[in-house]
């Protein structure tokens, strides 16, 4: 594998521009013939790899097999040229069928790239606001859960072409599709099964083999061979193709598979009925949303990825324009949705890619094998597409990944992936989703209440010295959020008979909130009424922020104090010069609040 040049860190603040962020600077650091010739193999090589996969892909989303050829070329050059990765390759991923299927079953495929459109302008916007980091805070038994339960869904819906099923209806959820399958049980071909089986053992077993060569590349062409061999060979032998399942009008004449064109501009929604409106658009906004989240979600994830192998670093609002921008316009050339590909990207690591260019020759590639290899490319069996989508399933599944999590994981994180697994099955990505980062903020708060401690001390190695009498030291530690805040605060509400004087120490407190705020409110209320004088000690700079806009320092019975050693002495005075009760001690004349 070529060496990858690019892990400078003096070229981090370069990739702040948009757009083409990861483009300028590669071209800052120069860029050469043999970056080139380098780059040109890599793409060469993935572009091979994304070939039957973008077709496959395609299929199980619904739409003919040359859309997701269109999204390769046309998302994956833009996406490259544009974005914020250096070696990141995008285009149709298995990740967007549990999503983009039930979206052309609804809607067709104008719906759909609709769709997509609305998608694009949402992460353009997402990247134009710098939304990329917020990404990194979806908890990772989310992405797993999700993940396995969307690998899930593509296993599942290519059971249709590997048994050669023809259920009489296509229902939009998952759930209601199997058992349309079930019902068209009587239908299964054992001649679909078998050229399922032989391609998916090619698949398996040549990799051990010609680990240089893609396994695609010589077990969906060797399954297309076979096919023709029986149908000689074998009277009434008969296993669906491209060919055969697909077909368009081409200056009025019908060609059977995949068109020899070059992505065409079109309207996207010139198949709905009326065009877009309103309405349409009010339909397709929550599949917009989930597109785009997922499409994001996904492709920083495997910009991460490439990061690591690579030794490079992304801009991931950079990257969110430059896959907003692919997805805007892949669909006014036919293309679906894009998103990172973390595979293909592997493949262009591996392959030596150096640049963006590596990418957008890979678009080029899979250009020059539409234009050119389309007649050929009808002959590919349908079951021998559906064996590569099951592999590609298991391989995103991480079953083993998935397993060691629920084996070591706490059980509020067994929880939340299996709740987001079993309801992305069941449902869609969207619920599940939006219900495991529900659960997750609960158990977080749960979390955040059990790490936040507050006692009362009278005597510990951190205090610089004795505790005078009539005073309490109150220690807080961790931060004052909500759910934590109100069992912090619980105890100073019955001190009334105990102090003069109680010294909140919260030099432990990094962090506080609207509810940690209310919460201390309510009790230097309560400290108030008891005539207890409060001295705040060590505060933090963000608790210092929020304390001086709620006007807390300019209380009469509140002291703020820099540190523990002036809250004792200044405490001791209080307790020694007050009449009966704490709040009866005349005000220093100069408190000091220390500043963030």
């Amino acid at each position: 594998m070529a060496k990858t040049r690019y892990a400078n860190p003096q070229h981090e603040t370069r990739y702040r521009e948009l757009p083409f962020a990861a483009l300028r600077a590669v071209l800052r650091e120069g860029y050469g013939l043999r970056d080139l010739r380098a780059d040109a193999m890599a793409g060469l090589i993935v572009g091979v790899v994304a070939l039957p996969l973008a077709m496959a892909l395609a299929i199980a989303v619904g739409v003919p097999p040359q859309a997701g050829l269109y999204t390769a070329v046309v998302a994956g050059a833009l996406v490259a040229a544009l974005g914020g990765s250096r070696v990141q390759v995008s285009g149709p991923t298995a990740a967007f069928v549990a999503i983009l299927a039930p979206v052309t079953a609804r809607f067709g495929v104008s719906g759909l790239l609709v769709a997509g459109v609305l998608a694009g302008l949402m992460l353009v916007a997402m990247g134009l606001f710098r939304m990329g980091k917020l990404i990194e805070f979806i908890p990772h038994p989310v992405t797993t859960g999700f993940t396995a339960g969307i690998a899930t869904v593509i296993a599942g819906l290519q059971l249709k072409d590997l048994l050669g099923l023809r259920p009489t209806r296509a229902p939009e959820h998952f759930l209601e599709r199997l058992h349309a399958m079930w019902e068209a049980r009587a239908t299964a071909s054992g001649w679909e099964l078998l050229v399922g089986a032989f391609t998916l053992a090619l698949l398996l077993l040549l990799p051990r083999v010609f680990r240089r060569v893609p396994a695609p590349l010589v077990a969906l062409p060797a399954a297309a061979a076979l096919v023709a061999i029986l149908s000689a060979l074998v009277p009434g032998f008969e296993v669906a193709t491209i060919a055969s399942r697909f077909q368009s009008e081409v200056g009025g004449r019908i060609v059977r598979g995949i068109p020899p064109l070059p992505p065409l501009p079109m309207l996207p929604w010139g198949g709905l009925e009326g065009g877009v409106s309103l309405h349409t658009i009010r339909a397709l906004l929550p599949s917009a949303f989930a597109i785009a989240m997922l499409g994001a979600i996904e492709s920083l994830l495997s910009a991460v990825v490439a990061d690591g192998m690579a030794r490079t670093r992304h801009d991931p609002d950079a990257e969110l324009v430059a896959l907003g921008v692919g997805n805007v316009v892949g669909p006014f050339f036919g293309g679906i949705p894009a998103t990172g590909a973390i595979a293909r990207t592997a493949t262009n690591i591996r392959s030596g890619a150096r640049s963006p260019v590596a990418a957008v020759i890979h678009a080029l590639t899979v250009l020059a094998a539409l234009l050119v290899l389309a007649p050929l490319l009808g002959y590919l069996p349908m079951a021998a597409l559906a064996s590569l989508l099951l592999l590609v399933a298991w391989n995103m599944s991480e079953v083993k990944h998935f397993a060691h999590t629920l084996r070591v994981a706490p059980r509020s994180d067994m929880a939340v992936l299996l709740t987001c697994y079993g309801l992305t099955v069941a449902f869609d990505m969207v619920i599940g989703v939006a219900v495991g980062m529900m659960l997750a903020v609960v158990l977080f708060m749960r979390r955040m209440a059990a790490v936040t401690n507050a006692r009362f001390v009278e005597e510990h190695p951190s205090l610089p010295g004795p505790i005078p009498p009539g005073v309490l030291v109150y220690d807080i530690s961790g931060p004052l959020f909500f759910g934590a805040a109100q069992k912090a605060m619980a105890a100073l509400g019955h001190i009334a008979d105990r102090a003069r004087v109680v010294v909140l120490r919260m030099e432990g407190v990094q962090a506080m909130d609207a509810t940690g705020l209310v919460a201390l409110e309510s009790a230097l209320d309560r400290l108030k009424v008891q005539r207890v004088t409060a001295l705040l000690c060590g505060v933090q700079p963000q608790p210092v922020e929020l304390l001086r806009r709620a006007g807390i320092p300019d209380r009469p019975e509140v002291r703020v104090v820099a540190d523990a050693r002036e809250a004792l002495a200044v405490a001791g005075e209080l307790a020694a010069g007050s009449p009966g009760r704490g709040g009866g001690t005349p005000r220093p004349a100069a408190v000091t609040m220390p500043r963030p």
